[in-house]
């Protein structure tokens, strides 16, 4: 077996660091006003340089900004769309006892990606100072439909009408990242997975999602958008149950979505979260397509500091290959460290810790 030359690779990562001391003070001294945009600016040039270099040395083939500039691993991004306003909401985004703060995307206007959307120059800024390939994370459009919390029905009547619209503005964006030099981009997304869950299912019934034939609706959505995407490009996405300060929100293998989500959408991998029985087993994988497509196994955890044994990790890449191919496999934890800027609980050797336990494990496995 080989090591892979282009993304996602043997050892890779789902793209968020625990922030840094020193962007958590930044953050707090511009909340407060006491340093102004410029001043955390250059506070976060200077951390994303040094998480870049640490990325770069412990042996990984790609880097990311850690998602340093956000506070959200989602909203920051949708909320510099055109039409789409963040605002705040009744309550916050529930985990396993503790919530998000209360905001929310709010479709309002025409949607659109602008020109001046501040990630391409994030993105710019991570190309322009890392020697391994640069990853840029994105939320999905799938997840913007389920979490908006209005929609502007004049604009957009019915589902049919916003997705083709998603569709639109995902195609903008991937030709703008691309043109950027972006060539690893992901779409992070939390729709699949909740699913997958009987009571996210229900919960969003209950808010009056439209939930009929809505895995084969993302499907046809996601395809359209990937259609833009050229040939030396490459789009995974991460598929998550929820991170916040360590906790989750759904429940459930991938079992419900697995034929439609890994046989008809054309991602060119899928970041899998396998560290905990809430994941179910690795029997959905039996509809991955022999060929090109990869799979992530997120064999590492990021909610605890524990590191994982070796032996245990080896045992189940074992039993995720009696349904897809040794070759088609790649290992990174199970999600980001810090979806946001609160991160989890764990420490920041811990962290480094894991990510240099996927490429050891790796580089022995595939060589």
């Amino acid at each position: 077996m080989s090591t892979r030359t282009t993304p996602p690779f043997r050892a890779d990562h789902v793209g968020s660091l625990l922030r840094s001391a020193s962007i958590k003070v930044a953050r707090a001294k511009r909340e407060k006003g006491e340093i102004d945009t410029e001043e955390l600016k250059a506070i976060e040039d200077r951390e994303i340089e040094k998480i870049v270099r640490k990325q770069q040395a412990m042996g990984l083939k790609l880097a990311t900004d850690g998602e340093y500039r956000r506070a959200w691993w989602h909203f920051d991004f949708y909320g510099s769309l055109d039409g789409v306003e963040l605002g705040d909401v009744d309550s916050g985004i529930q985990f396993q006892g503790v919530q998000t703060k209360a905001q929310a995307p709010h479709i309002v206007g025409p949607l659109a990606f602008p020109s001046s959307h501040p990630m391409i120059e994030h993105f710019r800024f991570l190309k322009a100072h890392t020697q391994a390939t640069p990853k840029m994370t994105i939320p999905s459009p799938s997840v913007l439909h389920f979490r908006a919390a209005a929609v502007n029905r004049t604009l957009y009547p019915d589902r049919d009408a916003l997705f083709e619209c998603l569709a639109d503005v995902y195609r903008q964006t991937i030709r703008a990242f691309y043109d950027a030099g972006c060539r690893y981009l992901q779409f992070d997304d939390t729709a699949w997975a909740y699913l997958c869950s009987k009571d996210e299912v229900e919960k969003a019934k209950n808010r009056g999602t439209e939930m009929e034939n809505l895995p084969q609706a993302y499907a046809r959505m996601i395809n359209r958008a990937l259609a833009a995407k050229p040939r030396d490009m490459t789009i995974t996405t991460h598929i998550c149950r929820g991170n916040f300060r360590s906790t989750w929100i759904a429940s459930g293998g991938y079992e419900p979505v697995a034929e439609v989500l890994f046989g008809t959408t054309n991602y060119d991998g899928y970041f899998l979260e396998y560290d905990s029985d809430r994941a179910g087993g690795f029997e959905p994988l039996r509809f991955v397509p022999k060929g090109n497509k990869q799979i992530v196994l997120g064999l590492i955890t990021t909610k605890t500091g524990a590191l994982e044994k070796r032996d245990d990790i080896r045992r189940r890449i074992g039993e995720a290959e009696k349904y897809v191919a040794h070759d088609q496999l790649c290992l990174s934890p199970q999600c980001g460290f810090a979806s946001t800027e609160e991160g989890n609980i764990l420490a920041e050797d811990e962290q480094w810790a894991k990510l240099a336990l996927a490429v050891e494990l790796a580089d022995e496995l595939w060589g």
